[in-house]
């Protein structure tokens, strides 16, 4: 380490903002599923735009690699430096500005999405991303892997959330539009390029959000179905009869015997069926629960579902996504797994479970089969855990066959490699594989354009 180096960025950020310590720069070096483990020289830690600014500025004159990191709970490996100098966003941690009658929140983005919905809770509003490493993922990391959460149908992804963002450009530059605006149409949307971009075309360090009425009333129910196409049949039929869904999650019958066995939770339901939903329902009447009782019971007369229960109170709605939400740690005591992060149409959400069952087992035969997420939006988390007799060495030489075998299913059914956590280095093979050459080149010359020196997360994407 050059000893001139340190004493420089000293200068520039202050020595709180230039960290050393083994011990504390550790726990940013892992990834937390524990596939992926990094190194980097020391970590800054800038508390401002301006300290970012003067970091980009002295590495791009001074030839230094940047990987950028929020809460450090991306899937992907694009936070997890490999030598370059980590720049940690965790100090930027105000939130600027809250506006009900805009309905805007400007945040720094090292603000931890938890306390973001806290604030806006706070004012009487609601920020609606919500997902399981919401207590410790940073609005700058949602917004360079445009994460979705649970209730994606309803409000959009990161995307759809975000009226301007302030960015670091790779030149030392600020692109700043923080307004409150929903309409402005004045030449290119220049947001739009930072957004799921991984860090690789600037440094986010704010964000305008939008924020909206809280709601009155709200339903979390837990259904048994027996089968990948009455889920998708009910999701269509209670959001006709009831226009009150926000969300609606499946897990399989081996997602929800992990989650029993490696949470400690309880399966609310009688019996353990093929899938189990939670279904979420908002509204802002006081006539909800009993439109969504109606809708439920139609359903068990119907043969559409086979069992039901709604929660009670707020507790025991709490402990039906808790057993949700732990579904991958619920996982990791299981040994090594292939995991994938897809997408298809939701009306080819049957055929794909089908299709890359029929795959994975053809590769290891004996694999469990993992499957839960947003069938809502068409994003399902699809992973293949060894058989339980088999060593994780050994079935981490069939992991990359599986990730190809379950990808051309995906692909073939007009689906995405990956739904919301990003390519990162994890994905980067198959992506630039199967992505469209000209789409690839495009994204290839937009980074030579705006970061021509590749000086920013040099090793994600492509």
């Amino acid at each position: 380490m050059e000893i001139g180096l340190l004493e420089k960025f000293r200068n520039l950020i202050g020595d709180d903002g230039v960290i050393t310590d083994g011990d504390l720069i550790a726990p940013h070096l892992k990834e937390w599923r524990d596939r992926y483990f990094g190194n980097t020289p020391f970590m800054l830690a800038p508390n401002s735009t301006a300290q970012v600014q003067e970091i980009v500025k002295f590495c791009g004159q001074n030839h230094l690699k940047l990987v950028s990191q929020g809460g450090n709970t991306g899937l992907v490996g694009g936070q997890i430096p490999m030598g370059e100098i980590l720049l940690s966003l965790h100090r930027l941690n105000k939130i600027r500005e809250i506006n009900p009658l805009d309905d805007c929140i400007i945040a720094e983005a090292g603000v931890i999405l938890e306390n973001l919905q806290n604030a806006a809770a706070a004012n009487n509003r609601r920020f609606p991303l919500t997902l399981a490493s919401q207590g410790s993922a940073t609005i700058g990391g949602l917004i360079s892997t445009n994460a979705g959460g649970v209730h994606v149908r309803k409000f959009g992804m990161m995307r759809q959330l975000i009226l301007g963002l302030e960015v670091v450009l790779p030149n030392g530059e600020i692109y700043s539009e923080l307004s409150a605006l929903r309409k402005d149409n004045t030449g290119y949307d220049l947001k739009q390029l930072f957004i799921g971009a991984e860090g690789t075309l600037g440094v986010i360090t704010a964000a305008s959000l939008k924020i909206s009425a809280r709601p009155k009333y709200s339903v979390v129910a837990m259904l048994g179905i027996e089968n990948a196409q009455m889920a998708v049949e009910c999701l269509h039929i209670l959001e006709e009869q009831t226009a009150a869904i926000t969300a609606f999650e499946i897990m399989n019958k081996q997602a929800l015997q992990f989650g029993i066995k490696n949470l400690g939770a309880r399966n609310p339901l009688s019996e353990l069926h093929n899938f189990t939903a939670l279904v979420e329902f908002e509204g802002a009447f006081a006539d909800l629960p009993i439109k969504v009782e109606e809708a439920l019971s139609k359903l068990l007369e119907d043969g559409k579902i086979s069992d039901a229960t709604i929660a009670q109170n707020d507790a025991q709605a709490n402990s039906f996504w808790h057993l949700r939400e732990g579904m991958s740690a619920a996982q990791k005591p299981e040994g090594r797994a292939a995991k994938h992060d897809v997408s298809v149409p939701i009306s080819k959400i049957p055929v794909f479970l089908e299709r890359a069952e029929a795959a994975a087992k053809n590769i290891v035969n004996g694999a469990r089969i993992v499957a839960f997420g947003h069938i809502s939006d068409g994003n399902i988390h699809y992973d293949v855990a060894r058989p339980e007799t088999m060593p994780d060495d050994e079935f981490q030489s069939f992991i990359k066959d599986i990730n190809h075998a379950v990808n051309d299913v995906v692909v073939s059914l007009g689906g995405s490699i990956s739904a919301e956590h990003g390519i990162g280095v994890a994905r980067k093979d198959e992506f630039c594989v199967r992505e469209p050459k000209p789409h690839l080149e495009l994204m290839k010359t937009l980074k030579a354009a705006i970061d021509p020196q590749n000086m920013l997360n040099p090793r994600s994407l492509f």
